[in-house]
């Protein structure tokens, strides 16, 4: 895990945004890779908990799930508090008990959407996978098979709609790119929006060999 050291200790180092906690947001198109590079930079960070979207979304509320966000983990979090949420069970479709989601000093949040404007005060950074729509979709469909179908048909245009009205990538402090050896560490639109403003973090790091999110 030293390739993902640097970044991590850049992360922690950054002002609590969510009471004490310092919320990292990891956002991006289904399929781009969020989940996996999310497990990589919690453990880098000594095991900081992530809250998985799919564990907040349902099949009849894929974006409109910010006000269970908030009761269940901003303002807990805000507090000082552990947060308990109750995981959606996607086959289910109901929810499930209650989970304790820590307030340790960095949190990371992964899914699309993560960095939607509801959620951007509560945000020390905002990092975003940058692959493109189709080639994101495309990933996940092979990924969840035949069987999946129709849901992905039904996300896409869930998703594209959602970024149409709430875009994230605008204010993405860090964009994240998978390369062939690992992923690039580049600065995000937010990071250069101004002249003095960089992120010095540029290395590369390896890569290991549920809906959408």
């Amino acid at each position: 895990m030293d390739d993902l050291d640097r970044p991590a200790a850049a992360l922690r180092a950054l002002p609590p945004s969510c009471g004490p906690v310092r919320l990292i947001a990891v956002d991006g198109h289904a399929g781009s890779g969020k989940s996996t590079f999310a497990a990589r930079l919690a453990a880098a960070l000594g095991g900081a908990p992530v809250l998985h979207l799919d564990d907040i979304a349902t099949h009849d509320e894929l974006f409109a799930w910010t006000g269970r966000l908030r009761v269940q983990v901003l303002d807990p979090l805000a507090r000082g508090e552990d947060a308990r949420i109750h995981p959606y069970d996607w086959n289910r479709r109901c929810f499930g008990p209650a989970r304790p989601l820590p307030a340790a000093p960095v949190v990371l949040i992964e899914g699309v959407g993560a960095g939607r404007r509801a959620l951007r005060p509560h945000l020390a950074s905002l990092l975003w996978m940058e692959r493109g729509a189709e080639e994101s979709w495309e990933r996940g469909r092979h990924r969840d098979g035949p069987a999946q179908d129709a849901f992905w048909a039904g996300w896409t245009a869930a998703e594209t709609r959602h970024f149409a009205a709430d875009p994230s990538r605008p204010f993405a402090d860090v964009l994240v790119r998978e390369c062939t050896q690992g992923y690039e560490w580049l600065p995000g639109p937010a990071a250069t929006a101004g002249a003095d403003q960089t992120v010095t973090e540029g290395d590369r790091f390896a890569h290991p060999s549920r809906p959408p999110y």
